[in-house]
């Protein structure tokens, strides 16, 4: 499977989590060494940390 960045997909996380939307953050790179793509939890819920991003409502990134 081949994806490039900004696209979202369903992702089970198994027995530890759950069925989540999950955001591709990895650049595309036709030229990778490894088939390896970075992604992040898409929540509504918000715990204020650092290591979290506010994305704008949904209708104008999920088109």
């Amino acid at each position: 499977m081949t994806t490039k960045p900004g696209e979202v997909y369903r992702v089970d996380l198994g027995a530890g989590g759950k069925v989540r939307m999950m955001l591709v953050v990895s650049r595309e790179d036709c030229d990778s060494p490894r088939a390896l793509s970075l992604c992040v939890p898409v929540t509504s819920s918000c715990c204020e940390s650092q290591y979290e991003a506010e994305l704008p409502p949904p209708g104008h990134f999920l088109g």
